[in-house]
């Protein structure tokens, strides 16, 4: 049997942060695909130079446990074998000079290439 503090801290483990700002653009970039039934997929692939690669897309699918929390009307959605590699990574969208885009702060990332794109 677990406690409501358990079931809470073991949510807030595998789940990721989305920012303010980063939910705002997600929600102004699903307005102009012109639909209401696609969800922020944030997902770990192998690849990249480092081992692992972070993948964004919009999805409208619902696959057997996702791990799903939603940021004032987006949700956001982590499939079930990258969610140990995602916990409580904080996800926010850079708009200056020197940055551009959503960016990945993963405290479960070791190393990290110098491109940003990958991580072990």
């Amino acid at each position: 049997m677990t406690t409501p503090a358990q079931t809470e801290s073991t949510e807030a483990s595998t789940a990721v942060i989305l920012t303010d700002v980063a939910a705002q653009k997600v929600k102004a970039l699903i307005e102009q695909e012109g639909r209401d039934d696609l969800r922020l997929r944030v997902a770990v692939q192998p690849g990249g130079c480092s081992g692992l690669r972070y993948q964004l897309f919009f999805d409208e699918r619902s696959l057997d446990g996702d791990v799903v929390t939603d940021f004032d009307g987006v949700e956001v959605v982590v499939d079930r074998m990258s969610a140990p590699y995602l916990g409580g990574a904080t996800i926010d969208f850079a708009d200056r000079i020197d940055a551009q885009g959503f960016t990945i702060d993963n405290p479960n990332a070791g190393n990290s290439c110098a491109c940003g794109d990958s991580f072990s």
